[in-house]
């Protein structure tokens, strides 16, 4: 079981606002925001209840791409989270649809953050 995700981002600000506006359609909003260490690096946690279970850290980015995918309750979420993502400034990678190579319920979207992150939403519920 993952208790939460977290990577750092090259322009804290900007990614803040990204994904608290491309994960509102999933129910995330920003529920934490701290100084993570003694360099004053921000780290801001996103969560769906009290407890952030999505980080970004403000420590400069990464070298190579990851990806997250991000349970959605239902697929109109999924179509709100990929509208959102790309009207925040988010990258088409993938427009909302079915995947039946991954799971015969799999209706997913991605989106490339402004760091290139592919970003996910995905229901595994029957349309």
């Amino acid at each position: 079981m993952i208790d939460h995700v977290g990577f750092s981002v090259a322009d804290y600000a900007l990614k803040k606002t990204f994904y608290t506006e491309a994960l509102a359609p999933l129910g995330y909003r920003l529920v934490r925001e701290v100084q993570q260490n003694a360099n004053g690096n921000p780290a801001a946690g996103f969560g769906t209840h009290e407890r952030a279970d999505f980080w970004i850290g403000g420590e400069g980015g990464l070298n190579r791409r990851m990806h997250v995918a991000l349970a959605a309750d239902n697929r109109a979420a999924v179509d709100a989270f990929y509208r959102a993502a790309l009207a925040a400034g988010g990258k088409d990678n993938g427009a909302p649809g079915p995947r039946p190579h991954y799971h015969p319920n799999y209706y997913g979207a991605f989106v490339l953050d402004p760091d290139g992150h592919n970003v996910e939403a995905v229901c595994r519920k029957p349309a």
